[in-house]
C-alpha cells in the first residue's frame, strides 16, 4: 500500500528544507518522526506534519480497500523538495557605491510518499560487515606473529650461549704468540745494552776534554795580568 502527501507554498528556502528531508529518506515512519522531533531546524515541523498526513492517507486508503495495515510498518519510499514561486516576496538590500541588490525569497513544495512494501536490502551494510569481519582476522595474524618473534629471540639467545664456551676454548692461542714475541724482545735487549755502554764511554772523554780547556783560559788571564804589571814598571 502506497500513499502520498504534499505541502505546497511553504515559506522557506528549498535548499534549507532539503537538509532536513535528507535525514529521513528511507527511514521507518516512527524513526523518522523521532528524528524530526529533535532536529533544530525551521523546516522540521512542516515536514513532520506532512509525514503524518501521508500516514493518515495510507491508513484511510487501506480501510477503503479492506486491507489491514500497521502504521508502524510504513517507511518513506520517496521524499523531495521543489522550488516554488516568489509571490512578490522581493526585497532590496543596500550595496557598495550607492547600489542596491535585488533579493527574491522563494517558497518550496514538499512531497512525501510512504509504502508498506518490504524494504529491499542494501549492499552497503553487507560490505561494512565484511570489513568488520576482516579486521579481527588481521589482529589474530598480528598476535600469531608476535609469538614467532619471541621464539626467534629465544633461539638466538641459545645460539649465543652455545658459542660462548667455544670462544673461551679458543682464547689460549694468544699465549703462543707471546712466546714467539719473547725471543724478539731478547734480541732487542743486547742492542739497548750496547747503546748504553757507548754513551757511558763517551761521557768520560767529554769530561776530560773540558778540564784541559779551563786551565788554558786561566793561563791566558795570568799572562795578561803580568803584561800589565811589566808595562807599569817600565813607566
Amino acid at each position: 500500500m502506497e500513499a502520498v502527501a504534499k505541502t505546497r507554498y511553504l515559506k522557506g528556502s528549498p535548499r534549507k528544507a532539503r537538509l532536513v528531508i535528507d535525514l529521513v529518506r528511507g527511514k521507518n515512519v516512527s524513526h523518522a518522526l523521532a528524528i524530526l522531533k529533535f532536529t533544530n531546524k525551521r523546516a522540521a515541523d512542516p515536514i513532520a506534519k506532512c509525514l503524518r498526513s501521508a500516514i493518515a492517507n495510507a491508513t484511510y486508503k487501506a480501510e477503503q480497500e479492506n486491507i489491514a495495515i500497521d502504521p508502524d510498518d510504513l517507511w518513506i519510499k520517496t521524499c523531495f523538495v521543489d522550488m516554488g514561486p516568489t509571490k512578490n516576496r522581493r526585497r532590496l538590500r543596500p550595496a557598495p557605491q550607492g547600489r542596491a541588490f535585488f533579493e527574491r525569497r522563494h517558497y518550496c513544495h514538499i512531497t512525501i510518499e510512504v509504502t508498506s512494501e518490504p524494504q529491499e536490502e542494501k549492499e552497503e551494510p553487507v560490505r561494512k560487515e565484511t570489513k568488520a569481519k576482516k579486521a579481527p582476522a588481521k589482529k589474530t595474524e598480528a598476535k600469531a606473529e608476535k609469538p614467532s618473534a619471541k621464539k626467534a629471540k629465544d633461539e638466538k639467545a641459545e645460539e649465543a650461549k652455545a658459542e660462548a664456551p667455544a670462544e673461551a676454548k679458543k682464547e689460549p692461542k694468544p699465549a703462543a704468540k707471546t712466546k714467539k714475541e719473547a725471543p724478539k724482545a731478547e734480541k732487542e735487549a743486547p742492542k739497548a745494552d750496547k747503546a748504553e755502554a757507548k754513551k757511558e764511554e763517551a761521557e768520560p772523554a767529554r769530561k776530560e776534554a773540558k778540564p784541559e780547556e779551563k786551565p788554558a783560559k786561566k793561563a791566558g788571564v795570568k799572562d795578561s795580568k803580568d803584561a800589565e804589571n811589566a808595562s807599569s814598571e817600565e813607566e
